[in-house]
């Protein structure tokens, strides 16, 4: 049993980290600032919840793995409306999401 936890903590944390990764490279390789928050706030869910699970598999029933939980916990509420709230605040001071070619900027 012991094995097969390490193996699943392992996988978890290598996604983890991959997700990471992936998301580093959306945020330079992304067009607009919309895409680039989208990409940030999806990996720092997935990639962090990934990671975290990882070391809570490894920390076992201890009181490590209720900290490493209540941290995802605290990611799980605050990225999210982290993100809602800059989407929202670059809105109202006027900045435009990057459009297809001919796409009406009027049209929500």
């Amino acid at each position: 049993m012991s094995m097969a936890l390490d193996i699943l903590s392992w996988f978890c944390m290598l996604a983890g980290g991959v997700f990471c990764a992936i998301g580093a490279f959306g945020l330079v390789r992304m067009p607009d600032f919309y895409t680039r928050m989208h990409a940030a706030s999806i990996t720092d869910t997935v990639g962090a919840w990934l990671l975290l699970l990882g070391m809570i598999l490894q920390a076992g029933l201890t009181l490590i793995a209720v900290k490493l939980l209540m941290i995802a916990l605290l990611l799980l509420f605050t990225s999210p409306t982290a993100t809602h709230a800059l989407a929202k605040a670059a809105r109202a001071r006027g900045l435009q999401p990057l459009l297809a070619p001919g796409e009406d900027p009027s049209k929500p």
